[in-house]
């Protein structure tokens, strides 16, 4: 090999690397965006729960009261 192939196949391999780098930060960020999402979505669903739980329980007592003379 020529010096020449040899110093484009360092260039290569080092943008290579670069790009590499670039992906494996790229994926941690994704990831914890994944989970303030998750956790998120947890926490909705825990308050959807909440409200909803008030709600059959507010229906319950309006049927109560209107049941008593």
């Amino acid at each position: 090999m020529t010096p020449a192939i040899i110093d484009e196949l360092a260039q290569r391999v080092e943008r290579l690397l670069q790009r590499h780098q670039q992906l494996v930060q790229d994926k941690a960020r994704l990831e914890h965006h994944v989970q303030q999402l998750t956790q998120e979505r947890e926490r909705l669903r825990a308050q959807c729960a909440a409200a909803r739980a008030r709600l059959d329980a507010l229906i319950a007592r309006i049927a109560t009261d209107e049941e008593a003379p």
